[in-house]
């Protein structure tokens, strides 16, 4: 009886719209009255002179939630009415839809607002549907209207997706839930730091929006889709985010540069910008840019591809910027000191890369992945490259003016300092060098003898072996250039015997650096001192002493005179010589010491046994055997050194940029308030080194060594034990 009562007061309520109703249009609007007068008038119910159009269920609901169309009888007759019914809804909406567009405030501003304005959306939504079935007649003009009705509320919607996008207060910061959910970040209220603050734990996710605020553009995202409209929802989305992301990256110290700026910037300052830009890159790909595609995610959930190409829209161009960055640091000149800089940032994006396959492997994003590995080689290459550039200046420095002294060239402390620090990063070092043997095509070795990075170490060493040896020329005294090879060639074997260089080449080339110091040191000793022994042999003085006494004297005086003058002269000059190396200097004497101080013993011994029982010896003796030894062990330490020619011309003058007026990157902090101007695993090899100058000293004059007291013996000499070189 109820129900009966009902459709006749409806029944009531369509006559009296249908008697006072003169229009169409007048009709609506009198059973728009009783609509909101009553709820049991609903719209749906006195419009159903044939069944309303069946609305699309959301996006997310199941295909059972969709609502059929109600059947009336006389489906014929049903059919005949159903274009009035849809232009009458058509009208009823445009009513409904004008009042929240033509609104000044934002609609999101109210809930009960929100969700009367997407109910009413989603009715226009499935109305067009209806328009465009088959089974409905084709009325043009009643589409386009529903069309452009459909255009005011996509503009609408994006003005109120633009908003909500713009009024976040700020962001959080947490841990990665364990799922997602709505309320992820709702105990994080009282965390709220500022997006880009320092961490220490790249395992973090910013939550740059409110659950609510991310379910309200879920909302109107799915409603811009279904339209037709994702495209415009993902550019306003990107937009909006974009400034997000790159305000987040500016506030790491990082801005979009050119990349001619990048080159022209003087490198003490470009390392500071290096040093920024690896936080910055590790802040930007660990934490924001997989917060953003969360936040994508979200947001389109549901909707691919749109998750990924608003994600791509909003990451890609900061993230362009900051390997542009990287490339145009790899462009720039092979200078060595940039390898340590240059390592760090290959090491940065090779971490970063696996971090990035899965983040960076869809539609739109996988091209920025690829921008990255592109970075990437193109560091390997510049790395290669700096390797390459060394060999080639140390191969053109010229051999001009002699170091004084026969001590170390600049240019082997350099490049020594150089490759202990270098080779601090081996494990990265081959990396690079085998991505250069990969890209050319070479088949990979199971058991390779060497690596490819031991390759081009020994090939190194091997130029710089070469250069010493054409330096050594440069002297006219034979004995000095054997001092000269001795002093480069044992440095070169200190600085490698201990360190990761060492381990690349290995033991063999060790011992032949040894054995070569060996060989010049007994080639030292025949051309220094050979001459001085031979006049302390007794040859020929046997015979004559037999026939005559004081010609036996004469002759011992003569012998005695010239080595006497021998001996002066080499002193005097040997003096100023230069063994920079404690042991070798030490073995020096003491091979020395073996070969003369028995000579000159016995000579001592038959002079005085010639003169008459010695008593007229000491008048002849200048130096006791004692002496002798004092000069010795004042030999090679630069004692009358003072101030030689600075070398620093010879290297200018090929442009060789090993010896220009920056600091050398090989050179510990000075002052605890300085500029760091070298990467850590250079610290850790200027940590262990005495030898690790800045360029400026390289130029210098040759440093002087301490002095030994001709008190301080040659047999003292011995007892300390070390590894001997057996000059002897």
């Amino acid at each position: 009886m109820e129900e009966n009562g009902e459709e006749k007061l409806i029944a009531a309520v369509r006559h009296i719209a249908k008697t006072l109703g003169r229009t169409e249009t007048m009709a609506d609007d009198i059973l728009q009255v009783f609509s909101s007068f009553d709820g049991r008038f609903s719209l749906d119910k006195l419009s159903s002179d044939r069944p309303l159009p069946h609305r699309r269920p959301p996006a997310d609901s199941p295909p059972s939630a969709a609502v059929a169309p109600a059947v009336t009888g006389g489906g014929r007759e049903a059919d005949d009415h159903r274009p009035l019914s849809l232009e009458r809804t058509i009208r009823t909406l445009d009513r409904q839809i004008s009042r929240f567009v033509s609104s000044d405030s934002l609609i999101w501003s109210d809930a009960a607002d929100a969700a009367a304005f997407l109910e009413a959306v989603d009715d226009l939504l499935a109305t067009i549907h209806d328009l465009d079935s088959p089974s409905v007649p084709t009325d043009k003009p009643l589409l386009d209207r529903a069309d452009d009705l459909l255009q005011r509320c996509m503009l609408r919607l994006e003005e109120e997706f633009r908003a909500i996008l713009d009024r976040s207060d700020g962001a959080v910061i947490s841990t990665p839930p364990s799922h997602d959910s709505d309320s992820d970040g709702a105990d994080a209220d009282d965390d709220r730091i500022p997006v880009a603050a320092p961490v220490d734990d790249y395992n973090l996710v910013i939550d740059a929006l409110p659950p609510g605020s991310v379910a309200d553009l879920h909302a109107i995202a799915r409603r811009m889709v279904a339209a037709g409209f994702g495209r415009e929802c993902a550019e306003a989305y990107g937009v909006s985010r974009r400034g997000f992301v790159d305000e987040s990256i500016a506030r790491l110290g990082l801005r979009p540069r050119p990349a001619d700026e990048v080159q022209a910037t003087p490198w003490p300052e470009l390392e500071d910008d290096i040093a920024r830009w690896v936080k910055g890159a590790k802040m930007a790909f660990l934490i924001l840019v997989p917060s953003e595609r969360r936040l994508c995610e979200r947001v389109f959930a549901s909707l691919p591809p749109f998750a990924d190409l608003t994600f791509a829209a909003a990451c890609r161009p900061a993230a362009a910027s900051l390997l542009s960055f990287a490339d145009a640091v790899a462009a720039g000149p092979r200078e060595p000191e940039r390898i340590f800089r240059l390592v760090d940032m290959y090491e940065t994006l090779r971490d970063l890369l696996p971090e990035l396959d899965h983040l960076l492997s869809e539609q739109y994003s996988v091209t920025l992945r690829a921008e990255v590995a592109a970075a990437h080689r193109a560091l390997g290459a510049a790395i290669r490259g700096i390797f390459i550039e060394l060999e080639n200046l140390i191969r053109r420095d010229p051999a001009k003016a002699a170091v004084p002294g026969g001590g170390l060239h600049p240019i082997t402390r350099y490049v020594m300092n150089y490759l202990r620090a270098a080779c601090a990063s081996r494990r990265t070092l081959e990396e690079v060098m085998d991505e250069d043997a990969a890209g050319a095509g070479v088949p990979p070795d199971r058991h390779p003898p060497s690596s490819s990075l031991s390759l081009q170490v020994a090939w190194i060493m091997d130029v710089l072996q070469s250069n010493v040896e054409a330096k050594s020329k440069v002297y006219p005294e034979p004995p000095l250039s054997y001092i000269f090879l001795m002093n480069n060639t044992r440095y070169m074997t200190q600085k490698a015997s201990d360190c990761e260089l060492g381990a690349l080449l290995g033991d063999d080339w060790i011992r032949r650096q040894i054995g070569m110091v060996r060989r010049w040191g007994h080639d030292y000793q025949r051309t220094t001192w050979t001459k001085v022994v031979a006049v302390l042999r007794m040859d020929g003085v046997s015979a004559a002493a037999t026939s005559s006494s004081a010609a036996a004297v004469k002759a011992l005086r003569e012998r005695l005179r010239v080595f006497n003058n021998y001996l002066e002269d080499i002193w005097r000059v040997q003096s100023e010589w230069v063994v920079t190396h404690d042991q070798l200097r030490t073995e020096l004497r003491v091979a020395v010491a073996a070969l003369v101080l028995p000579a000159y013993r016995n000579f001592i011994g038959r002079l005085r046994a010639t003169a008459d029982s010695g008593k007229l010896a000491d008048r002849y003796i200048k130096y006791s055997v004692e002496d002798v030894e004092a000069r010795i062990n004042e030999l090679f330490e630069g004692l009358r050194l003072q101030k030689p020619p600075v070398l620093e011309d010879q290297f200018q003058s090929c442009g060789n940029s090993l010896f220009r007026s920056s600091e050398l990157l090989l050179t510990s902090e000075i002052g605890s308030n300085s500029r760091r101007k070298s990467s850590d695993a250079l610290e850790r090899a200027a940590s262990s080194s005495t030898e690790l100058l800045p360029l400026r000293s390289l130029v210098a004059p040759v440093p002087v060594c301490a002095s030994v007291s001709p008190a301080q013996s040659v047999t003292a000499s011995k007892r300390s034990n070390p590894p001997s070189l057996c000059f002897s």
